[in-house]
């Protein structure tokens, strides 16, 4: 297979035709923000966290074709400005207190921020008043942290064949809903194994029974950086292995 080269951040990035600069980045060891991207669902681009210049003009690494010869800029302070107003304004449209969630110290939204510095809010918080889906035997939705990724929508439809979400609404009023008669999780096909379960980059799902197992300061993002052991289903490869 043709194996051609481009650069981030000066760094010499091989690839093969057909890959985008995100699965080029990931392949090289090299950790470019994201929250919506999994390597098994095809890219959205929705969260817009993977930002990078390509020769100067801003695109989503998760969705460009990598280019030959084409110089990224991933790690510039005017790229890492963007990505924290975009954290900030996800921090603020739901409801994200990080000292009492379950999944504080394996969350994505949570990981990133630390990442690229922004550690307080800007913007005025909206407090949404969202419900708890408590149905399910096995697992709780907690929609107050929903950042509309559709990963769990992807996962369900394109990974367990059940298409049990959906993403309703448009714009603030945007929402996760289930596919079931009543709306509820309990009442669909929905099973605590499925792979929509494990792909949600925030605190959505969370397994009943379970609760602080590992304790909060032992997690995942609490030994290592996420640009070092990737995000929470594991999907990334450590920085600097091929």
């Amino acid at each position: 297979m043709t194996q051609c080269h481009f650069f981030i951040d000066g760094k010499d990035i091989p690839f093969h035709p057909g890959q985008t600069i995100m699965d080029a980045a990931m392949t090289a060891g090299i950790y470019i923000p994201h929250l919506c991207h999994n390597p098994d669902y095809e890219p959205t681009g929705s969260c817009r966290l993977c930002l990078v210049k390509l020769n100067g003009r801003y695109v989503s690494a998760c969705t460009r074709p990598a280019q030959a010869g084409g110089k990224v800029e991933n790690q510039s302070e005017e790229i890492n400005q963007q990505r924290k107003t975009l954290l900030q304004m996800l921090f603020v449209e739901g409801n994200h207190q990080c000292p009492g969630c379950e999944k504080s110290g394996r969350c994505q939204l949570q990981a990133v921020a630390y990442y690229v510095g922004m550690l307080s809010p800007y913007f005025t918080h909206f407090y949404p008043n969202r419900q708890l889906d408590a149905s399910h035997p096995e697992m709780m939705l907690d929609f107050n942290r929903c950042i509309l990724c559709g990963l769990c929508v992807r996962a369900s439809h394109d990974g367990d064949k059940k298409d049990i979400f959906a993403i309703s609404g448009r714009g603030i009023k945007s929402h996760l809903v289930i596919n079931s008669p009543s709306g509820k999780l309990g009442d669909s096909h929905f099973n605590a194994h499925d792979l929509a379960a494990s792909v949600c980059p925030v605190g959505v799902f969370l397994p009943k029974h379970k609760g602080y197992e590992v304790p909060i300061g032992q997690r995942l993002y609490d030994r290592q950086p996420i640009s070092q052991v990737g995000d929470v289903a594991g999907q990334n490869k450590p920085a600097g292995r091929s």
